[in-house]
């Protein structure tokens, strides 16, 4: 029997859309990858406190307590740190703003660290690696910076710390304001106080408006805040994709051995993140999104993969790296994800309902519109091809392939989708075609049902519920009004759920064993099936106690342990924060309330 260990991810996350930092409530960055979200580690802590390297600021005298929090909607983190002999405060940030009519998002990483009160003795330590940890680079003293040499472009840290101190790791005392600023590629040459500043000032000004040019309801704004700003970072803003986290071989619970890479772009994500930036009414980043599927999909003759790199690329090789995992104890730590070579045939609805708001909503201009029509014929197309296809499902099972409601239920949607986009065509025999695809998609769906129970299995002849059954109420499968939705909905509380609202996958015995820990995002669209039959008072209790669930800066796990309320799985998951704002956007239009009730 494993031992229970409670688990919270004691971080907070920056970042601009080309990189993001893991800072800890002690100031040490536990996890970054350069140049890119995909990349080695440069610091990597997290996965192994021996070849992860180190980037920290240390007091020398015992600490008293930490507070950690953002800068009031942005992705700016402050770190405050108590000890015996005085308190000081680290504030970490990635540049990004409007510069020359594009925006700046360097690789490039700013610590502010200055003193609140009392003389606070520190240490500062910067030891990047490369090669996840294999790679230890020379180092060299510059003028006013420290050359990391071994990497494929030059790695600085420029600062006004006396730089004897950092490459001896000697402590000082901190009697003003220092900088430090960590660059890969393209060095600082500017005056560091003045340039750190000024980024400071701008970055915080941009996500400013950006949360300002946010389109949300009253209904918890904070948290939809957070999640929106967390949801930005995680897009690779050079080629669109949006990465699932920025984490790899977190465990979905202790010693589980389901430890995988996350730093990919999933299909199966894609509805429901462009959904939620549909929602919060940001369309830049909607678009860049839509090219970014264009270039997939366009790429692909025969069958979509269910993920892709951030640059589209086909092959993730999955291998297992010799570092100690998570805790020390998580093996095996996976780079790559095999998942790239399974079946999973949602990812053609995925991609129609994708596709849909091009044509459907009207703040979308006619260039987003050209040369898509054959991208809409190819991919129904493969929805009709695979329609009796066995797949993996969207959980991605090893050993698992089966006829899956959720598979039926985006073939119904996409076809759906493709009858709306033939009317804008004008093409009468593709809206005939979609809808007899449509039909028999809803025939595959019938097949899942199970008259006993009242409730639309996992697949077809299986007698195993699953979570994601609940979205044929939320995509209005069912009418949320009927009978029928009533006791699909009661049967699977009744078999997964946990306490507070959690929810399981699943729980019958898959390639890795029985499921312990609940999946975040099933929650919310248990709290959207909630809202979808009226139940709107329990979707807001049942909110506001699965977003409870939330570390101390508001960032949600992949999976939550219901027993302890433990933190596991990849972090920040961008599949539960956009759980937690397409759920927040179904409860806030049922209460179509006046803002002063």
């Amino acid at each position: 029997m494993k031992k229970k260990t409670h688990n919270k991810y004691d971080m907070g996350v920056i970042g601009n859309c080309a990189f993001m930092a893991y800072v800890d409530t002690k100031a040490s960055i536990r996890w970054l990858c350069w140049p890119r979200f995909d990349s080695s580690f440069i610091f990597g802590d997290l996965l192994d406190d021996e070849k992860g390297g180190e980037f920290s600021v240390k007091p020398t005298a015992k600490i008293k307590k930490t507070n950690q929090y953002y800068v009031e909607n942005t992705n700016i983190l402050v770190t405050e740190i108590y000890t015996e002999d005085g308190d000081f405060k680290v504030t970490d940030f990635a540049p990004r703003f409007e510069q020359d009519d594009r925006y700046y998002k360097p690789l490039m990483m700013v610590r502010k660290i200055e003193p609140l009160q009392g003389t606070p003795s520190i240490k500062v330590v910067c030891n990047p690696v490369g090669n996840y940890g294999e790679m230890i680079p020379q180092k060299s003293q510059g003028s006013n910076h420290i050359r990391y040499e071994g990497f494929d472009q030059q790695m600085r840290l420029t600062t006004n710390i006396p730089l004897s101190y950092v490459m001896e790791e000697n402590s000082f005392v901190l009697g003003g304001a220092v900088y430090m600023v960590l660059t890969y590629g393209a060095p600082l040459e500017a005056a560091i106080e003045n340039t750190a500043e000024q980024f400071y000032t701008r970055t915080k000004r941009y996500w400013r408006n950006w949360v300002k040019s946010t389109s949300i309801s009253f209904f918890h704004q904070e948290k939809l805040i957070r999640s929106s700003l967390i949801l930005k970072i995680h897009q690779y803003e050079d080629t669109g994709a949006i990465i699932a986290s920025g984490t790899t071989s977190l465990p979905e619970y202790h010693k589980s051995t389901r430890n995988w890479d996350y730093r990919y772009c999933w299909m199966r994500d894609t509805y429901y993140t462009l959904n939620a930036f549909n929602n919060i009414g940001h369309f830049e980043e909607v678009e860049a999104y839509f090219k970014y599927i264009e270039n997939v999909t366009k790429q692909e003759e025969d069958r979509y993969q269910p993920l892709y790199t951030i640059t589209a690329q086909k092959e993730i090789t999955e291998i297992e790296m010799p570092l100690k995992g998570y805790l020390g104890e998580n093996k095996p730590v996976r780079i790559g994800n095999d998942a790239y070579t399974h079946i999973q045939n949602d990812v053609y609805g995925q991609v129609l309902t994708s596709l849909l708001p091009l044509y459907a909503d009207k703040r979308f201009t006619n260039k987003y519109r050209m040369h898509t029509k054959k991208l809409v014929e190819h991919t129904l197309q493969k929805i009709a091809d695979t329609m009796e296809e066995k797949d993996a499902g969207l959980w991605e099972f090893r050993d698992r392939p089966g006829h899956y409601c959720y598979t039926f239920l985006f073939h119904w949607a996409g076809a759906s989708a493709a009858y709306k986009m033939a009317q804008y065509f004008e093409d009468v025999k593709m809206a005939d075609k979609a809808l007899k695809i449509k039909e028999r998609a809803a025939e595959m769906i019938e097949k899942c049902y199970d008259e006993e129970t009242g409730v639309y299995m996992q697949a077809a002849g299986a007698k195993d519920m699953d979570a994601s059954c609940l979205q044929l109420i939320t995509m209005n499968y069912l009418d949320p009004n009927s009978e029928r939705a009533r006791r699909h909905l009661a049967g699977m509380e009744k078999e997964l759920m946990a306490k507070d609202g959690l929810f399981y996958r699943y729980k019958h015995v898959d390639d890795f064993g029985a499921p312990e820990t609940t999946f975040l995002i099933c929650a919310y669209w248990y709290i959207e099936a909630l809202a979808c039959v009226g139940r709107v008072k329990e979707a807001i209790d049942y909110f506001e106690k699965v977003s409870s669930y939330a570390n101390h800066v508001g960032l949600l796990s992949e999976d939550v342990d219901s027993k302890d309320g433990s933190q596991w799985g990849n972090f920040p998951q961008t599949y539960s924060h956009v759980g937690l704002m397409n759920a927040a956007y179904r409860i806030s239009k049922k209460l179509d309330l006046p803002n002063f009730l």
